[in-house]
């Protein structure tokens, strides 16, 4: 198939692009101190083709990614990095030999682990992100806590998200404040894991065992300047399917195909985003380009997490065919 033989909206993958990421990742995290993040793709097709690279150990952000990656046989060693109050269903990925962690940071968290026979949790950590983790004064409590209830602690989690746009001239005296906070919790908990990081400080944290980074293997326009090293493999293929004499077209694909909370789409050579509507994009017509109705145009998301869970599957191209397919089968909660 050729990419122009897609029906529109179709998510495109640039084989090439996408493995010089994954390359440059793994010359800086090799094997299991880079711990893919699956909500960046939501694919185990993608998954499996970092585990061949020698990522073999993963992060999920949902159950159903837990539960999706165990089924895949991609259970090798999967954290739940994100604090949740029902784990039943993966009480039986665990019965059946997957290796299963879970971030916890309160006595609840760590309650519902207990009930659901999690065998192993990291003590999820404060560092400056207002959103989950625990103070790192209570992170020895809730690490015995969790030892009394029968679980193995395996380390600490913290995650800089705070940071991961900071301006290159404060970010890694930044990083360094936070994984301060993160080792001064590990002392107190113990174990050997240091988890956290992301594709925006892939070169500044230097404290962490292993990365928590998703975004780096796609990329998306919103980060790519805060993440050198990376280039932007994904985009969505659309159609015009309008052209007004007053200077402007119109794509295909919309609000629900994109997310939007990182800013508007790029598109690509036909001209700039004006707006985005619930269907459609709004281009103005680049000066001197010839835009005709039908013509193909790629689209760069500003946010491809968002943007890829709209889609069911991502075509993988390399110059205008199609050589793969790879479903987005971990959508949902």
């Amino acid at each position: 198939m050729k990419v122009h033989d897609l029906p529109t909206p179709a998510l495109l993958v640039d084989l090439a692009a996408f493995d010089r990421n994954v390359a440059t990742m793994a010359e800086r995290w090799p094997g299991t101190s880079l711990r893919p993040h699956v909500k960046a793709f939501k694919s185990t097709a993608l998954a499996r083709r970092l585990a061949d690279a020698g990522h073999t150990a993963f992060c999920c952000a949902t159950v159903r990614e837990m539960v999706g990656m165990a089924v895949a046989g991609l259970d090798y060693d999967l954290l739940l990095a994100n604090e949740c109050l029902d784990l039943s269903r993966l009480t039986p990925v665990v019965e059946d030999g997957a290796r299963i962690t879970v971030a916890v940071d309160s006595d609840e968290t760590i309650d519902a682990a207990a009930r659901a026979g999690i065998p192993e949790v990291l003590i999820d950590v404060d560092v400056g992100l207002p959103r989950c983790g625990c103070d790192p004064a209570d992170a020895g409590r809730l690490a015995d806590l969790a030892r009394s209830r029968g679980m193995q602690v395996r380390g600490v989690m913290g995650y800089e998200g705070h940071l991961m746009r900071e301006p290159g001239d404060t970010k890694a005296d930044l990083v360094e404040r936070s994984m301060e906070l993160l080792l001064d919790a590990q002392a107190a908990v113990g174990g050997e894991v240091v988890s956290g990081g992301g594709t925006g400080t892939w070169e500044e944290n230097r404290w962490v065992t292993e990365l928590q980074a998703g975004s780096y293997c796609l990329m998306d326009t919103e980060y790519t300047p805060h993440a050198a090293g990376f280039e932007n493999a994904l985009t969505v293929l659309t159609t015009v399917v309008s052209k007004s004499a007053k200077g402007w077209g119109v794509l295909d694909a919309g609000l629900k195909a994109f997310g939007m909370d990182h800013g508007d789409p790029t598109v690509l050579e036909a001209g700039d985003c004006w707006f985005v509507s619930d269907e459609h994009i709004t281009f103005g017509i680049a000066e001197g380009k010839d835009v005709a109705v039908g013509d193909r145009v790629q689209v760069l998301p500003a946010h491809i997490d968002p943007t890829v869970s709209q889609h069911e599957r991502m075509h993988v191209i390399q110059d205008d065919d199609v050589v793969d397919e790879w479903e987005i089968d971990l959508r949902g909660w």
